[in-house]
């Protein structure tokens, strides 16, 4: 355990002030000094261990539309000041008032908490969808639920929150939200025996995607990345085959080795907006488009070829419901490389290098901030 105790009680220490990586706007991030947040009724107090990076977190640093809304004010997501992140692990160092026990933690366990901390009173959480919650709060984004790029946080008492099994890697539990996502990406796109499927990006969402529909046992599994570096990595993780499409022509490719018909299941999972317009030209007719990931701006796409040309299937992704259970097994099991795919471990002060590092996305998978 890391956490530090007081000699006399056993209890932790829990200081009264703390560091956290403050959002004010776009590209106003700043290292501050706050109070460490006190647990209330049924809720649960983390020490932070390790913090991810996430694609979502360089769109918001870099002042994107979809997470700050338009000029007018418009469609706004990220409610400043907050405290920025949503994938971590962190251990248990305190409880709130009857908070003692839930979800079967005790202080010192290793734990996750979905990014998401739904209402259960909305629409969506009624019909028991609650990753869509309409106030959806997850961690890093509204004042509601600060987020983990601090060295203290709040499990809220509505949040959902798992245990790591004894003798995984603490370390490895920062990638159970990523996973998680790609883990939902595959449960969507109903892959089956003879499918041939292609998974378009190889960071770290995409090669949790291409382990996960490794378990599904596809036909083929067809890994696309511009970087040799992560396309070894997704062979790792269970591809057949890989291709560097600035180096061939994919959908020539793919299309060759599917009689000319193409893919059954293709998974945009880059955020370029080439790769959708890759994967229409990609796709059999009656196949299967996941989307998974977030714009940076809108993209442009012949719709004609969803409906007239080729009957497709289009399925949208968002975040992991239901499936940090097989997340944290696929972890525990060693299905995945993680000690290649978690690339960076920095220190909190060095979370705008983390977020360059992220953009920039040619010298780093996974990268963490260390707390």
């Amino acid at each position: 355990m890391n956490i530090q105790t007081n000699p006399a009680t056993e209890a932790p220490v829990i200081p009264e002030i703390m560091k956290a990586v403050v959002c004010h706007g776009p590209r106003d991030y700043r290292l501050e000094e706050v109070p460490v947040p006190r647990p209330g009724p049924g809720e649960v107090l983390v020490r932070v261990h390790l913090a991810g990076v996430c694609a979502s977190d360089g769109k918001a640093w870099d002042g994107a539309p979809k997470i700050w809304g338009t000029n007018d004010g418009q469609g706004r997501y990220i409610e400043p000041p907050v405290i920025v992140g949503h994938e971590f692990v962190a251990q248990v160092v305190a409880f709130g008032e009857g908070a003692e026990g839930r979800d079967g933690l005790a202080i010192g366990d290793y734990v996750c908490s979905e990014q998401i901390v739904p209402c259960q009173d909305c629409l969506y959480c009624k019909e028991g969808l609650y990753w869509l919650c309409e106030p959806h709060d997850i961690y890093g984004f509204h004042q509601r639920t600060p987020g983990s790029w601090a060295e203290y946080m709040v499990f809220p008492r509505k949040a959902l929150n798992y245990k790591l099994p004894a003798g995984m890697d603490p370390d490895h539990g920062v990638f159970v939200e990523p996973l998680g996502c790609a883990v939902h990406t595959i449960n969507r796109a109903e892959i089956r025996f003879n499918d041939v499927v292609v998974i378009a990006g190889c960071g770290s969402l995409g090669l949790g995607m291409v382990a996960a529909a490794k378990m599904k046992s596809p036909k083929t599994i067809v890994a696309l990345d511009l970087h040799p570096a992560r396309l070894e990595l997704a062979r790792k993780c269970g591809a057949d085959i890989t291709i560097n499409p600035r180096d061939e022509d994919a959908v020539t490719k793919v299309k060759e080795m599917t009689g000319g018909y193409g893919c059954d299941v293709y998974i945009e999972a880059t955020g370029a907006p080439r790769a959708v317009t890759q994967g229409l030209d990609m796709i059999r007719k009656r196949g299967r488009f996941i989307e998974f990931s977030v714009f940076r701006d809108l993209v442009t796409a012949d719709w004609s070829i969803i409906g007239d040309t080729k009957e497709l299937d289009i399925k949208g992704v968002h975040l992991s419901p239901h499936a940090y259970d097989t997340a944290i097994r696929m972890i525990a099991e060693g299905r995945l490389p993680m000690d290649e795919i978690i690339t960076h471990k920095l220190p909190l002060e060095d979370y705008e290098q983390g977020i360059q590092m992220v953009i920039d996305g040619s010298a780093s998978l996974k990268v963490t901030l260390r707390p």
